[in-house]
């Protein structure tokens, strides 16, 4: 059990983030698309994550919640390393959300301005995640290559938002923006390309620990399928966005799923048994055992509930064209 418990919600973290990437990561795309679409479009794509955007960020409440009941020591140092940019994020969703509420109410002009502030939070909130997101990997550290690497994750990661931004278009709207989505799409999948390589190459410099877990044998050859599915996925994104395969929206949207379900799992096993890397274990930094297991019934009777739920209201929402549902 005290082995166990920690691994548990070490992965419970894992997954909420993983989920909220994906899930929550299309809806920012969409908003940093929306200053390239005209008026109409721009309802349009508001409306195609009305019913989701919010559920969405269920998922990151739940992992920074779990981190920090189960793992107070690793919250704190997290957290602490990385309180400027996590404010920043929370600044950007918080203008997400009132802008969500006040363009539906506002006129012409003012929806304009309500458009470019949701546009804005978005851009904050993918780029201070990008930038905690390669700190922490780097191991919450300041020197000149580990903050050279944090920008370079906070200017990827929004490019992953928005091709998975692209992408939910050509699933859930009709009319002109798929074209338009399709040719977002294009134009960011070089460099999404681009990111991934520069990322995949720069990860073991910023981490001897990382290079020598990917470099050495047998384990480059047991963990090559992982690049691979990544590579994979990002090929089959550019062969459906480029029209040399015939496939349905929701392929392309799997495809990037996969691209950071391969990440995450790459991650995991580059990290792994370290909770803040090279500073604390997951097992040193846990709570006490009888605070996990009374935390695990928590967690055994919400996620699933989320996991319930957010299945629930994809499936209601599985039209094509939500504008006229949402409007």
């Amino acid at each position: 059990m005290e082995f166990w418990l920690p691994m548990i919600f070490a992965a419970v973290c894992g997954l909420a983030l993983l989920m909220y990437v994906v899930l929550d990561g299309y809806d920012l795309g969409v908003g940093l698309l929306l200053p390239f679409a005209d008026d109409d479009e721009k309802d349009r794509m508001i409306a195609s994550i009305g019913p989701f955007w919010d559920a969405n960020e269920t998922w990151i409440v739940l992992g920074v919640g779990v981190l920090l009941i189960a793992f107070p020591a690793a919250h704190g140092i997290i957290l602490t390393s990385l309180y400027l940019p996590a404010t920043l994020m929370l600044m950007g969703l918080v203008l997400r959300g009132i802008a969500f509420d006040f363009r539906v109410k506002a006129g012409d002009e003012q929806k304009q301005r309500w458009n470019a502030i949701f546009s804005l939070g978005s851009l904050i909130a993918a780029l201070c995640q990008g930038w905690m997101l390669g700190a922490y990997i780097s191991g919450l550290g300041n020197s000149p290559l580990q903050l050279l690497f944090a920008l370079l994750t906070a200017l990827s990661l929004p490019v992953l938002y928005l091709m998975l931004g692209s992408a939910w278009l050509l699933c859930k709207t009709a009319g002109t923006l798929p074209a338009k989505a399709r040719r977002w799409g294009r134009r960011g999948w070089l460099p999404l390309g681009c990111a991934l390589g520069v990322i995949s190459l720069a990860t073991p410099l910023v981490s001897a620990d990382i290079a020598a877990r990917w470099f050495t044998l047998p384990q480059f050859f047991l963990l090559l399928p992982i690049p691979l599915l990544a590579v994979a996925c990002y090929s089959w994104t550019g062969l459906a966005l480029f029209g040399r395969v015939s496939c349905r929206p929701f392929t392309l949207f799997a495809a990037l799923a996969g691209i950071c379900i391969s990440a995450a799992t790459g991650l995991g096993y580059s990290l792994y048994p370290w909770i803040v890397p090279g500073q604390l274990l997951i097992v040193d930094a846990a709570a006490a055992t009888e605070s996990l297991l009374f935390t695990l019934w928590g967690v055994l009777l919400t996620l699933p509930l989320i996991m319930a739920y957010t299945f629930f209201v994809y499936r209601i929402f599985s039209g094509t064209n939500l504008t006229q549902q949402y409007d």
